[in-house]
């Protein structure tokens, strides 16, 4: 990744580079090109499949409602925070492998990016647009931020920082879920994926090149493109090169192909992506994908001629500077108004950063365009220029907005999330507690949209959400129900959003209220469900009993059974001295959830209450079986064996206790 040393060019040097590359007119690598088209479009039926076949088994019950979890990178951040080994892992893995034998293939051969920015691209060629890729030395090094941030930052903060600034966030294990119900979760919706493949396809070629976004803004290719550096696979010379140059007009990758192969014989730029363009065009046969030294090592040894200095478009002080907004402009962009995710910021900064650059040309240089346009002319302004620098003054005011929206926002969010742990302890908030919550109630007010005197150019619903927690804390429910209700009415099937109005409809104690609330409701089955457990659970603490009863024993009783509905049934007639039936509840959950040791443990101690001795030893084994690494089940072991009179087995078990507890 480390960019190759440059001389700062001079005011003529960075005018010239402001013309496209003398390159010959020559045909395109058709063949090749068919082909990886063809590849890429499979790839995007079989993605196109995937979500068809979620949409028929959630209609018509096929696998349970369930389908393969995600084949998408991002999906492999669940690794890091919680564990998960998702299908989306095991691909990436798949994938990081075989980039350190065969290089940075993946990019150009299985990305469904590339087929929208390969196809942006030849539609601005068609056009008669060529666009010039944007050299920068520091953006380089985004992608990779990005991809350690999202890939190893929550693991290192898990496991070494956690232990001493959060005590409580313990590292929960490996677990495998390769299935999900809930397919579309973790993506945005239709509008925010028709506006991220624009900006991430159409917009980052016309403006950073013809691979753009992989450039400055995927993630998944700041890892591909160390790995490229160390991998055999490469594209090398195996023949006479004369330098015609056709190779680098042909590389859409943005390669000085025929520069690298006259210096190293091979291309060393982890910008390549094997699209084989270069291959294929080539009149003299002189190229091939082979397999030989890696890049890494060939640029270690003696060129075979004088290497050719990249030319970059920013001097230093520049680079700095650019560095500085495309971090900026990243941080105002991402989550804004709760719509803009991580990968499309991503896309958003790169372009900011070129846009406000080229603004800063328009300043300081006597000519200056932009691909068509003739912004400025032998000092002078011209019409396109003044409209470009017009709009320029509407971005740099929209990213200051998002980002004092963003930051005032997560200050406030800050503020609720630490009085709502402070809450959760049991701990009464106090007058500076309270007065803190008033005043983050008052910035959120403040970065609201326009409509309602704010400064945004909508209303956030995170920031309504937290709001709405603010008001609760300070016993304000009316108040905090009506800043929900927007929330509710923008996401009526968001399974957190409903249950936050359902806890601050609770909250008063009006169980007749509940009810018509949940009675009133118009959601997914599913979400449904969720909230009258969540109802039934809340009777329990008010210690209304019958009330709980009557809604979970329907749910538990039909030929479906809900697991959950059907294990707080077990606890309800548990509680009440209904041991028999407690006990086939347990059962008839076991059956539906076979994994789950704490449930093995109450049926073990069931049947104990009813003498059932060795039965309530195999429940027992079970439990441990399943749940040898969770103190509470190896603690409540040890109980039953010292109660059974079992003090070997229950010393045995103790130790074990001591080791996992940190104790021994």
């Amino acid at each position: 990744m480390t960019p190759p040393a440059s001389n700062s060019m001079s005011s003529d040097d960075r005018n010239r580079s402001e013309v496209a590359l003398p390159v010959l007119e020559v045909k395109s690598p058709d063949r090749m090109a068919r082909r990886r088209a063809v590849v890429l479009a499979v790839v995007q039926v079989l993605i196109i499949v995937h979500i068809v076949i979620w949409v028929l088994s959630r209609e018509y019950g096929w696998f349970g409602g369930a389908t393969i979890t995600p084949i998408e990178p991002s999906e492999s951040m669940e690794f890091g925070k919680n564990g998960v080994i998702n299908a989306g892992l095991i691909f990436f893995v798949l994938a990081l492998l075989s980039t350190l034998v065969l290089g940075r293939w993946f990019c150009g051969w299985g990305c469904h990016v590339i087929l929208l920015q390969d196809l942006c691209l030849w539609m601005l060629r068609k056009v008669k647009i060529r666009p010039r890729p944007f050299r920068s030395r520091l953006l380089l090094w985004g992608p990779l931020i990005i991809a350690v941030y999202m890939f190893l930052w929550p693991a290192f903060y898990r496991l070494v920082l956690a232990p001493f600034v959060q005590p409580n966030l313990s590292w929960p294990g490996f677990s495998v879920h390769l299935t999900t119900r809930d397919f579309w979760a973790t993506f945005p919706g239709f509008t925010i994926a028709v506006v991220f493949l624009f900006i991430c396809g159409f917009a980052t070629v016309y403006f950073l090149g013809g691979k753009g976004f992989c450039t400055y803004g995927c993630p998944y290719g700041g890892f591909f493109a160390p790995l490229d550096r160390f991998a055999p696979g490469s594209i090398r010379l195996n023949g006479d090169c004369d330098s015609c140059g056709k190779c680098t007009a042909a590389c859409t990758s943005n390669v000085r192909v025929h520069e690298e192969v006259r210096t190293w014989g091979m291309v060393t730029d982890p910008g390549c992506m094997k699209t084989m363009d270069c291959v294929a065009i080539c009149p003299d046969d002189a190229l091939h994908f082979g397999f030989g030294k890696s890049a890494a090592a060939t640029t270690k040894q003696a060129p075979r001629t004088t290497p050719v200095p990249t030319r970059w478009d920013l001097t230093w002080p520049e680079e700095w500077a650019c560095a500085a907004i495309c971090l900026l402009s990243f941080l105002a962009y991402r989550g804004a108004y709760a719509s803009i995710p991580l990968l499309m910021a991503m896309g958003m900064a790169p372009i900011t950063t070129f846009l406000l650059w080229k603004a800063w040309r328009i300043v300081t240089s006597e000519n200056v365009h932009l691909h068509r346009w003739q912004l400025k002319l032998r000092g002078h302004l011209r019409a396109p220029g003044i409209v470009y620098l017009g709009l320029m003054v509407v971005l740099v005011a929209f990213t200051v907005q998002s980002g004092l929206v963003n930051w005032i926002g997560w200050g406030a969010m800050r503020t609720a999330q630490d009085l709502g742990s402070k809450a959760a302890s049991g701990q009464s908030l106090d007058a500076v507690d309270q007065e803190q919550a008033r005043g983050a109630v008052q910035w959120l007010d403040r970065v609201s949209g326009f409509q309602r005197g704010g400064i945004g150019l909508t209303t956030d619903p995170n920031h309504d959400r937290e709001a709405a927690r603010l008001l609760a804390m300070l016993g304000e429910y009316d108040a905090a129900s009506a800043r929900l209700a927007p929330v509710v009415a923008a996401f009526p099937d968001d399974l957190n959003v409903r249950r936050m109005e359902l806890q601050l409809a609770t909250m008063p104690g009006d169980p007749q209220r509940v009810q018509s609330l949940l009675d009133a409701l118009t959601v997914e089955p599913a979400v449904h469900d969720r909230l009258q457990l969540d109802t039934a659970e809340w009777h329990i603490r008010s210690g209304r009993i019958d009330l709980a009863e009557s809604i979970v024993r329907p749910m538990a009783a039909r030929d479906v059974a809900d697991p959950a509905a059907t294990k707080l049934l077990a606890v309800i007639l548990i509680n009440t001295d209904r041991r028999d039936e407690g006990q086939a509840a347990i059962r008839r959950y076991l059956e539906l959830e076979p994994d789950d040791a704490h449930a093995w443990i109450t049926l073990g101690q069931l049947l104990f209450s009813v003498d059932e001795r060795s039965e309530a030893d195999a429940a027992m084994e079970q439990a441990l079986v399943l749940g040898k690494d969770d103190p509470t089940v190896v603690a409540e072991a040890v109980r039953y064996y010292a109660v059974t009179g079992r003090e070997l087995r229950a010393r045995e078990l103790d130790s074990l206790l001591r080791r996992l507890t940190g104790n021994d």
